[in-house]
């Protein structure tokens, strides 16, 4: 029994992986690959912050600090970890607008499972989060190539984006992809409103023909 469990293991998790993934009919490619690479823009930033932080790795020059303004019974390190973690989790939501789980609710959802998901409700809050992000690393990537806040001020000596040697190389490439995370969800959000709204009117189209 054992052993059949540990053989089911790896095929549940496939099984879930490639549903996870699985792009519906009607997706198109480019908005398959947008979608895939989302998550993928923001992993470089969060290994630098678990590599800096977590490890000690001297990526950051030493202007990263051990604290900050950090409560104290939350240590920077289980920050980092979680900060990570739910950046990885926002980028991977992307994938649902191409995925069976954007548009029906999973079993594992209490009172929605199995349920369409509202076109607004997915929509919405990808639209917004796109806009939010463009704006976000596009006044991150400003002040990093001026050295200068938004507000004209000169970076102070101890902000991470005020370095300049190899550190601020690695940097930039750490958190350069970042730039593209809301462009990407947002075309992925345009495919999938797209999808929604065509299907939805094919079904209409048919109800009315049966109807006749």
């Amino acid at each position: 029994m054992s052993t059949l469990s540990a053989t089911m293991t790896p095929q549940r998790l496939r099984a879930t992986w490639r549903a996870a993934h699985a792009p519906v009919p009607g997706v198109p490619r480019w908005a398959r690959i947008a979608a895939y690479t989302v998550p993928f823009t923001a992993l470089p930033a969060s290994a630098w912050r678990i590599a800096v932080v977590v490890f000690h790795v001297p990526l950051d020059g030493g202007a990263v600090q051990d604290t900050g303004s950090l409560p104290f019974w939350l240590p920077i390190e289980v920050y980092v970890l979680l900060l990570s973690a739910v950046s990885e989790l926002l980028a991977f939501t992307a994938v649902g607008l191409i995925a069976g789980w954007g548009e029906v609710f999973p079993r594992w959802l209490p009172l929605l499972r199995g349920r369409r998901v509202p076109i607004p409700a997915a929509v919405v809050p990808a639209a917004l989060g796109a806009t939010v992000l463009t704006l976000l690393w596009t006044a991150v990537f400003v002040i990093f190539t001026t050295r200068r806040t938004l507000q004209g001020h000169p970076l102070s000596t101890d902000n991470p984006l005020a370095m300049h040697d190899w550190h601020a190389a690695v940097l930039a490439a750490c958190y350069g992809p970042l730039l593209l995370w809301g462009p990407l969800l947002a075309a992925v959000t345009v495919a999938y409103w797209r999808r929604r709204t065509a299907a939805g009117k094919r079904a209409t189209g048919r109800g009315r023909t049966h109807g006749c």
